[in-house]
């Protein structure tokens, strides 16, 4: 369907929203010329996958540790 101006597509956006929802593809045009294409929602559907990348993540020992410069700055205690 193509909807030939900007005021009737707002004026007519419920029935334009249900249109879409059946499936159907509507074109907003301005002066003419498509300017907008409304279509259907298709979220995306993936299969995750966890543990993706486990043995490729290191994490060393000290990671929580907050270096001593960097502690100075914040007002943090040493440890």
């Amino acid at each position: 369907m193509i909807v030939d101006t900007v005021t009737e597509a707002k004026a007519h956006l419920s029935e334009l929203l249900d249109r879409v929802s059946k499936g159907e593809e509507v074109v907003i045009s301005r002066a003419g010329k498509p300017v907008a294409v409304l279509e259907p929602y298709r979220p995306e559907h993936r299969v995750r996958s966890p543990g993706l990348f486990r043995g490729k993540i290191h994490i060393a020992p000290d990671f929580d540790e907050l270096p001593g410069d960097i502690a100075d700055v914040f007002g943090v205690p040493k440890a």
